[in-house]
C-alpha cells in the first residue's frame, strides 16, 4: 500500500476542514489492521473535535473509494509531542531538534540513531548523533520521531517519594 498516496489523497478531502494528514501508519494484522492517520493544522493544536470531524470525512472517503484491503481499524491523531516525521520537509521543520531514526538498512553498522538534526538538502538529511555526522537520503528512513524537550516543554522532574534528591539510595549521609 502507497502510504504517502494515501496520505496526499486525505489532506485533499481534509483541506475544507482546515486540517493536512502528515502521514499515514498501516499496521497489517491477520485479525484486524490498524490505519493510523495523523493531523496538523495550521496555528494552533489538533483538538478532539478535529479528530472527530476528520475521521467522519476520512471513514465516508474510505467507504467510498476503498483503497485500504481487508478488515481495518481507523485511528485519526494528532502528532503529538513526540512528532512522527514522514518526509524530508518534515525533518527540514525540525532541524535543532533531537529525532530518533530508524533505518531500513544499517548505516556504518547502525540501525538506531538518535541525534540532532543539522539540515536537510532536498531529500538528503544530516544528524549529528554520538559525535558524528550521519548523512542518508529521506528514502533510507523507516521510521522516525521527535524526542520531546521535557524541560522546555516545563516539566521539572520530581524526586522519587522516599527518596532525598543527591542522595544514592543505601548510602548513609555522614555529619
Amino acid at each position: 500500500m502507497d502510504t504517502q498516496a494515501l496520505a496526499q489523497r486525505f489532506t485533499e478531502v481534509l483541506a475544507d476542514l482546515g486540517l493536512e494528514c502528515i502521514g499515514v501508519e498501516f499496521s497489517p494484522s491477520q485479525g484486524q489492521s490498524t490505519l493510523r492517520v495523523y493531523l496538523d493544522t495550521e496555528g494552533r493544536e489538533v483538538n478532539l473535535e478535529d479528530c472527530e470531524a476528520a475521521s467522519r470525512e476520512l471513514s465516508a472517503m474510505l467507504d467510498v473509494e476503498d483503497p485500504v484491503p481487508g478488515h481495518y481499524v481507523l485511528e485519526v491523531s494528532s502528532p503529538g509531542i513526540d512528532r512522527p516525521l514522514f518526509t524530508a520537509a518534515q525533518f527540514a521543520k525540525v532541524a535543532g531538534t533531537e529525532v530518533k531514526i530508524l533505518l531500513k538498512a544499517p548505516l556504518e553498522g547502525r540501525r538506531r540513531l538518535r541525534g540532532k538534526v543539522i539540515s536537510v538538502a532536498g531529500e538528503r538529511i544530516s544528524l549529528e548523533a554520538e559525535g558524528k555526522t550521519f548523512e542518508f537520503d529521506h528514502d533510507a528512513v523507516e521510521s522516525a520521531r521527535v524526542v520531546p524537550d521535557w524541560v522546555a516543554l516545563g516539566y521539572v522532574p520530581q524526586p522519587k517519594p522516599g527518596k532525598a534528591p543527591g542522595k544514592a539510595p543505601g548510602k548513609k549521609s555522614s555529619k
